[in-house]
């Protein structure tokens, strides 16, 4: 089944019958936003769609490894919280989110080098909120973002929404070129430089730390807004713990955005943002049209949470698990794909980046592996432009090393057979 195949293979033959033609042809000719027919469908989503099945080894979303979600830690904290205080955690809460987790976040954020405060902290539903909202603040029809090629596919969906065009800089293994950076800075005036810093997404790849301080002090002569998106960062398995761009900023122009997904559970929905208080009371604005608040209940019970476990220790099992699931999948490519196969190192992150032949389209090649029972996400998707086909994205946290043996096996043969 291609993935085209599998978006209609919900509709049945009823859909065609004279009675449904007829009364689609009473349907409404909806009229929507021009901005719509530049968001494209999220490849990864669309492709988690068609993988939920036991016998499928996917390797295409970015999820986390749920036998080590702790269960019963957030269990026993929302039982907690509705004991000492249900009443008020099923009721409307304020905006800029729970104080004493804004606490504990500017607190944790602080241990990393980034000045912060509650005041400074705005809790969002998942850092996919805060990229949105620092879009919505900042861009208008026309206005240039700054992103790596490739880049994370969801930012470029946010930035779409808003109609911003994309200036895009090549990145190697050390993170985002900045050789063209000022040149692309006074030729295009962009409003924005978005970036991930560590373990990036899709390449996996770790900024070096030469290039944070000089992308800091050019958005700095500039007065360019970084947009530093941080969902990883806990994550590294090996290798030495860099400082993150906000860490460098005395100006108030790195706007942090993290998460707990990847950390405590992507189901909770907490992310953040750190910015300065200009830019945070703007956000706040823009929260309250977007959802009011954060759920009440999850941001108490992820607080209280908190309290009652090692987040450290947690945080070093799962580098010490994903680690070693990198390094399965690492020595599986090099086992059973072609020589000339070219892949990233990650020192931490959920993913692995790799380059095909020149003549693999990832897409294709995707409608293949599915029907060997192994998923992946191709790459052409995640360039904001000039789209290479030949790479394909790659997720280790979410499969024992025995099941990424098995499923590079099987793309490794289909990769094979795709070349003859």
């Amino acid at each position: 089944m291609t993935l085209k195949d599998s978006a209609v293979a919900s509709e049945t033959d009823s859909s065609s019958s004279p009675s449904s033609v007829a009364a689609l042809s009473h349907l409404p000719n909806y009229r929507f936003a021009r901005r719509m027919s530049r968001i494209g469908v999220s490849a990864v989503r669309e492709i988690l769609k068609v993988t939920e099945k036991p016998e499928v080894i996917s390797f295409a979303g970015g999820l986390p490894a749920p036998e080590l979600f702790p269960v019963d830690i957030i269990a026993k904290a929302h039982a907690e919280v509705f004991a000492e205080s249900g009443n008020a955690a099923l009721q409307y809460s304020t905006t800029e989110g729970w104080l004493p987790l804004r606490q504990w976040i500017a607190a944790r954020m602080n241990s990393q080098g980034i000045q912060a405060d509650a005041e400074r902290v705005l809790i969002t539903s998942g850092s996919q909120q805060g990229i949105d909202l620092v879009a919505k603040i900042f861009l208008e029809k026309g206005d240039k973002v700054i992103v790596e090629n490739p880049s994370y596919i969801a930012a470029l969906q946010a930035f779409n929404a808003y109609e911003a065009d994309f200036v895009a800089l090549e990145s190697d293994d050390e993170g985002m070129c900045l050789e063209h950076l000022e040149s692309a800075i006074q030729t295009e005036n962009p409003k924005l430089i978005y970036v991930v810093a560590d373990f990036h997404n899709p390449k996996g790849t770790t900024m070096a730390l030469e290039r944070r301080q000089q992308l800091v002090e050019i958005a700095r002569r500039y007065r360019v807004p970084i947009l530093e998106d941080n969902p990883y960062g806990e994550l590294r398995y090996r290798g030495e713990r860099l400082p993150p761009l906000a860490s460098f900023d005395q100006d108030g122009l790195v706007i942090h955005v993290s998460t707990f997904s990847k950390t405590l559970s992507p189901g909770l929905r907490i992310g953040w943002v750190v910015a300065a208080t200009e830019v945070i009371q703007e956000l706040v604005v823009c929260k309250q049209a977007a959802d009011l608040h954060t759920g009440t209940i999850v941001q108490r019970a992820a607080a209280k949470a908190l309290e009652l476990f090692d987040y450290a220790g947690h945080i070093e099992v799962l580098c010490k698990v994903y680690g070693e699931r990198c390094e399965a999948m690492k020595q599986a490519i090099e086992k059973y794909f072609p020589a000339t196969t070219r892949w990233t190192k990650p020192e931490g992150g959920l993913f692995l980046w790799v380059e095909l032949p020149e003549n693999i389209n990832g897409t294709k090649l995707l409608d293949e592996a599915l029907r060997e029972r192994v998923a992946f996400v191709p790459g052409a998707p995640f360039f904001a432009r000039d789209a290479k086909e030949n790479f394909i994205r790659l997720n280790f946290s979410n499969s024992t090393p025995e099941r990424i043996e098995e499923g590079i096996k099987r793309l490794g043969k289909v990769i094979k057979d795709h070349l003859g």
